[in-house]
């Protein structure tokens, strides 16, 4: 299992593009929407591999010049541990769990979760910017 830092801010996938002599991550509108992250902001990132070709996880930091560390919220995660919500997975993560965001684009991995479910979970562990919860009942009207 990856530990997963206090500081993270924004979890998604995202394909490494070449342009221009370049390499690209596009970062998906929603980050920018649901505040997680703003536009013309530096941002220190961590790679994690799919695992697709090697098999193996290897995790990278990648400074920037003029990096800045994200800014925790004094209000701390908007769930708490046991708490029963309604979820709409927006995405999948690499391992195949389902990935819903809540208040301030805080982040909910359900697994099982599909794109598109509307969910309810319970809250089963809370990190300063990620939880991790477990279907309490599928939503019956869901694509």
């Amino acid at each position: 299992m990856i530990e997963i830092s206090d500081s993270l801010r924004s979890l998604f996938s995202a394909q490494i593009e070449e342009r221009d002599g370049s390499y690209v991550i596009d970062i998906p509108t929603s980050e920018i929407e649901h505040d997680t992250l703003a536009a013309d902001e530096t941002y220190r990132i961590a790679l994690l591999a799919s695992g697709s070709s090697t098999g193996q996880k290897a995790q990278q930091e990648q400074p920037q010049s003029a990096a800045q560390e994200p800014t925790p919220t004094s209000d701390g995660p908007p769930v708490d541990e046991g708490e029963v919500r309604d979820v709409m997975v927006e995405t999948t993560g690499d391992q195949g769990d389902g990935i819903a965001k809540v208040e301030r684009g805080y982040v909910v991995i359900v697994p099982g979760g599909q794109p598109g479910d509307e969910l309810t979970v319970e809250i089963e562990q809370v990190q300063e910017n990620v939880a991790f919860a477990s279907i309490a009942e599928h939503d019956s009207r869901a694509l």
